[in-house]
């Protein structure tokens, strides 16, 4: 017959397993103090712990997508512009990321928050809009570099936004403006000299064998004839005025 005695001892029991045991998911690690000492970190799957005795914290293995905030840089060409990033994260020490640094969350978004800043300010304005690939290895390698000894890998960092003055922005459009013209002159210049070098290859043909510009002078006929025009207009060839030329030069 059940004893009225044994629901504090099943109560006890039912206390001690759930203080004792914990199950951690695949992607977590439990960092374990044992009268405030680390011993180690356990997981994932089912752990035993010494109640009363034994602590655990919980750390999330799973990358970390941090967003940082809008920065005002000051380019090295004395242009401020806000810029943006997002940077991505891991813990692959959690011993580190829990005894080396109070909040290794808040660490890294300071971190990447002054390194944004002191990288994107050491460039112009041109190398920061050009060479966002060089900028982005540059700032994924600084993090890295710095977060390793608190256990913390940075994989990859984007810059997301670079925000203009207004009046950086005019200033950007007219130049790109000036630039289109200035091809479409050096493109008209080019059209041009090569217009002038074929009627110069013409004209010498014309030149070797005359009854080639009879020829055109025929075809130029033709031409006029097939529009709807109303009037027509004739050239005369140059060799029909050479006699009266002559005669009035030998007057």
């Amino acid at each position: 017959m059940f004893s009225i005695n044994l629901i504090p001892l099943i109560f006890l029991a039912v206390a001690f397993l759930a203080s004792a045991v914990k199950i951690l998911r695949e992607y977590e690690r439990a960092v374990v103090f044992r009268l405030g000492r680390v011993i180690g970190a356990k997981g994932p799957g089912i752990i035993i712990l010494i109640p009363f005795i034994d602590k655990m914290v919980r750390i999330d293995m799973r990358t970390v997508t941090l967003d940082v905030p809008p920065q005002d840089v000051i380019t090295k060409d004395n242009v401020t512009v806000k810029v943006s990033a997002v940077v991505y994260f891991r813990v692959i020490d959690s011993i580190k990321a829990m005894v080396d640094v109070e909040d290794f969350h808040f660490a890294t978004s300071q971190l990447a928050q002054t390194t944004l800043r002191s990288t994107c300010g050491q460039g112009e304005l041109d190398h920061l809009l050009s060479e966002r690939d060089e900028i982005n290895d540059r700032i994924q390698s600084l993090l890295d570099k710095d977060t390793e000894p608190w256990g913390v890998k940075v994989s990859k960092v984007e810059i997301k936004e670079i925000d203009l003055p207004i009046e950086m922005q005019r200033a950007m459009a007219k130049q790109a403006e000036a630039e289109r013209e200035r091809r479409s002159k050096v493109i008209n210049a080019e059209g041009e000299f090569q217009a002038a070098k074929r009627l110069n290859e013409a004209a010498a043909i014309i030149a070797e064998n005359p009854s080639a510009l009879q020829l055109r002078y025929l075809q130029t006929l033709q031409d006029i004839a097939a529009e709807n025009n109303s009037t027509t207009i004739f050239p005369i060839p140059i060799d029909l005025l050479k006699p009266f030329m002559g005669k009035k030069d030998g007057v």
